[in-house]
């Protein structure tokens, strides 16, 4: 099964925090395709109900050019978790995507659904998948009918672990939430590269990444952003590699033919069309940016 191509880019993802009111505009002005205010691990307890208001602000200048806006809120079986919710239902602009941590059953997903759900208003939810009883329960967290991605949190994971925040440490987690998600049909994002300064790093992480079958990664700093997005947009010569393959599947009629010698089946045709329909999609991004 071949997964769909989101409607919009989830290439880049920078998270605020709630109450940096003063990087806002930057952060919805850098280039990135999801842009989200973090009411969790940035904001201390004694900040949450500020944080909460100043959250509100974040939302309120979606535009179709600009990135998707969202929150990532505490786990919603905390105290703090339940008061988000509680906020975010009164608050005049609704977030696009919800980011909820530490999830490790279907009841996380479906209790910020059952919150948040209107008929007017539906917002995508990702799980950030950043504990070991989390990889374990995967299969379960799956069922839950409202999720719509996968978000990998290395640091807590590591840090729960034990093991080296690096790729080879991290590969088994990485390539678990890769292959679930696919399995799902929805999206994986892969978790932040921590060093700023290390651009050429992020970039091979970002493509290990994108070859593991993510569709995006998140960012820590604007700087990493073009970074992000250029590692996930397929390039002209994917594209037209991608053509190739889909005229000579057209032309042949049959289950499999060759392109430039080389033996081309309904896996390969399937691949081709998704890379084509997300170019399609970040070309669609791009002219209306």
């Amino acid at each position: 099964m071949s997964r769909p191509a989101p409607r919009r880019p989830v290439r880049a993802w920078l998270i605020t925090p709630a109450l940096a009111v003063e990087r806002f505009d930057k952060a919805k002005g850098c280039g990135a395709d999801i842009a989200l205010a973090d009411l969790e691990d940035s904001v201390a307890p004694s900040h949450k109900a500020a944080a909460r208001t100043t959250a509100e602000e974040f939302l309120h200048t979606q535009t179709a050019s600009g990135p998707v806006l969202g929150l990532r809120v505490n786990a919603p079986v905390t105290a703090d978790g339940v008061r988000d919710l509680a906020a975010i239902t009164a608050y005049a602009h609704q977030p696009d995507i919800v980011l909820v941590p530490k999830v490790e059953s279907a009841r996380d997903i479906d209790i910020v659904a059952g919150a948040l759900d209107t008929p007017a208003h539906t917002p995508t939810i990702y799980a950030l998948i950043e504990t070991p009883r989390a990889i374990n329960q995967l299969p379960s967290i799956l069922a839950a009918t409202r999720l719509g991605g996968l978000l990998f949190g290395a640091a807590d994971y590591a840090a729960l672990t034990g093991c080296a925040r690096t790729w080879d440490s991290l590969l088994y987690a990485r390539s678990v939430i890769a292959n679930s998600a696919a399995a799902a049909g929805i999206p994986a994002i892969d978790s932040p590269f921590f060093d700023i300064e290390d651009l050429s790093g992020l970039r091979e992480e970002t493509e290990r990444a994108r070859a593991l079958g993510f569709q995006g990664k998140g960012a820590v700093h604007p700087r990493q952003i073009p970074v992000i997005t250029r590692a996930f947009t397929p390039s002209a010569d994917e594209i037209a590699a991608a053509q190739d393959i889909l005229t000579a599947d057209q032309t042949a009629r049959a289950a499999v033919t060759t392109v430039s010698g080389r033996m081309v089946g309904p896996p390969l045709v399937a691949a081709a069309q998704a890379v084509v329909d997300q170019a399609v999609v970040d070309q669609a991004a791009t002219a209306s940016s």
